[in-house]
């Protein structure tokens, strides 16, 4: 329990400090986005939290009305840029900075067994899985069948690595993904692999 109140702590103190000195960007980029993509500069959408409930997440938009990426939406998706109004949701208490990607429904909420112990965590806006598959996006663009592959070979992969961490987790090992976050992909690849199961 100590430990949880810790994380929150760690998270709320985070997010605000992120909030304050970075908010003025985030306002910045978001104008850029809604003139790229010409409509509103926030995505919203409903994702699974904690315990299976629902929320609504924030995103910088980066794709059109049409379904293509935009100019800027391509440097903001490479860089995780687009996931900084993420830092509210971290606020409010729907996630948390290290954790899960929340995903949408029919995932995360459809997980059997000793599986559904994720539930029990805060979404992240960074974690194991999201440090291993960081070039997510490239990796099911080079399958024939992309859907397919996530279901089968990416999602459970995740879920295993999320497992791994919802056993290990402590506040050291958070600020460790943290900065691992901001490493090249190799490097992150190479840091996921010293967990075992």
């Amino acid at each position: 329990m100590r430990s949880l109140l810790l994380k929150r702590l760690f998270d709320f103190a985070s997010a605000l400090t992120g909030l304050l000195v970075f908010g003025w960007i985030i306002l910045l980029v978001c104008v850029l986005a809604a003139i790229d993509t010409a409509s509103s500069g926030i995505f919203l959408q409903k994702r699974i939290g904690r315990y299976g409930k629902p929320f609504t997440i924030f995103k910088l938009r980066t794709i059109r009305c049409d379904g293509t990426i935009s100019t800027i939406g391509s440097f903001l998706r490479k860089f995780k840029i687009d996931e900084f109004p993420q830092l509210l949701n971290v606020l409010l208490g729907d996630m948390s900075l290290v954790g899960p990607r929340p995903d949408v429904a029919g995932y995360y909420d459809k997980l059997q067994g000793t599986d559904r112990q994720l539930l029990q965590l805060r979404p992240g806006i960074t974690g194991l899985a999201s440090l291993k598959y960081a070039d997510e996006e490239e990796i099911l663009s080079q399958q024939n069948e992309p859907d397919m592959y996530n279901d089968k070979v990416l999602f459970p992969d995740k879920v295993r690595l999320n497992l791994i961490y919802l056993r290990q987790r402590n506040l050291f090992l958070d600020i460790k993904i943290i900065l691992w976050t901001f490493a090249g992909n190799k490097a992150k690849t190479e840091f996921v692999k010293s967990f075992k199961d």
